[in-house]
């Protein structure tokens, strides 16, 4: 196609040519010098947008513009001696022949500029994707990681409260529950996006080791359609949530706590709870809905919504 658009004006002509020519075998001459013409063209075309290709990451453009006009040059040169071997250089010194290189040593030249800063975007491109990549998975490393040395301590606390009472069956379904909440946080760096289903079922586990943990004084009150379950969400998006709850909150029988979960009109999931903050100073920098709200806009570029008003404070998380 470049060959052909460089020496259209010869294919124009071509016609008009040929009919001025009276014998077969001249005919066949013309017509043999013209496929010769165009093939030619083709060719250093070819190899012009090759050498820029091959130097597209040259970082300064008038070293490229040299050496593929230097090719041109002698592509020039070989193009004469070649016309003056078979006595075919009437145009070899036209305007025209000269615009023919002219053009195609600039398009060439251009094109390899334009490619070149393609890659280079591109290059940048994956470097950031890349770079978002170790990002959130560092943050989902971090988030698992939620689940620290207190939280443990505190839940052996509550085994063994339990084995001291004598309640077995509820020891037991304790562990199992306990197991649960660790497989699926260890699980999580596998895994991006799941479904609200498993979220759900993570939130079980662990609603009931707090519950454990709290008695009477914690309780959860979830409504979702089984409908809505299947929707997807980044892993481990309500540990932080609820462990903000419990951490910056008073729990006891003067504050019961319910955190209530549903979805809204807009099809977001809420999570909300009152507000009893604690009297000593908790730290509240919110690093942990900082590195879910960024992990929800990597994942799906969306963003969550925090209300606090009236007592109550809700996050508002997409599906």
């Amino acid at each position: 196609m470049a060959g052909a658009f460089i020496i259209y004006p010869k294919i124009i002509d071509l016609h008009a040519e040929l009919s001025r020519i009276s014998t077969r075998s001249e005919t066949i001459e013309h017509v043999s010098f013209f496929i010769y013409r165009y093939l030619f063209f083709c060719l250093l075309t070819w190899t012009l947008l090759a050498v820029n290709m091959r130097e597209r990451m040259t970082q300064f453009f008038p070293n490229r513009l040299l050496k593929t006009a230097f090719i041109t040059a002698i592509a020039y040169g070989v193009y004469v001696m070649i016309s003056l071997l078979i006595s075919k250089h009437v145009d070899c010194f036209t305007g025209l022949l000269l615009f023919q290189f002219v053009v195609t040593f600039l398009i060439c030249a251009f094109t390899g500029y334009v490619i070149a800063l393609y890659a280079e975007r591109r290059e940048r491109e994956m470097e950031i994707e890349q770079l978002k990549t170790e990002n959130l998975q560092s943050r989902c490393e971090a988030l698992a990681n939620q689940i620290n040395p207190h939280f443990f301590f505190n839940t052996l606390n509550s085994l063994s409260a339990l084995v001291r009472c004598n309640k077995k069956e509820q020891t037991l379904e304790y562990i199992n529950k306990l197991s649960d909440v660790f497989r699926y946080s260890l699980q999580s760096d596998k895994k991006g996006l799941v479904e609200l289903r498993e979220e759900l079922d993570f939130l079980e586990s662990f609603r009931y080791l707090q519950e454990i943990r709290y008695a009477d004084n914690l309780c959860f009150d979830i409504r979702i359609p089984e409908s809505k379950k299947s929707r997807l969400i980044p892993v481990l998006s309500l540990l932080p949530l609820i462990g903000n709850i419990v951490k910056h909150n008073i729990i006891d029988s003067e504050n019961m706590m319910t955190v209530s979960v549903w979805i809204n009109e807009g099809d977001e999931l809420v999570i909300s709870n009152p507000v009893h903050h604690k009297l000593e100073n908790t730290d509240r920098n919110g690093l942990g809905l900082i590195n879910l709200a960024d992990r929800f806009e990597l994942l799906m570029n969306k963003k969550i919504r925090i209300d606090n008003k009236d007592g109550v404070f809700s996050v508002f998380l997409p599906l």
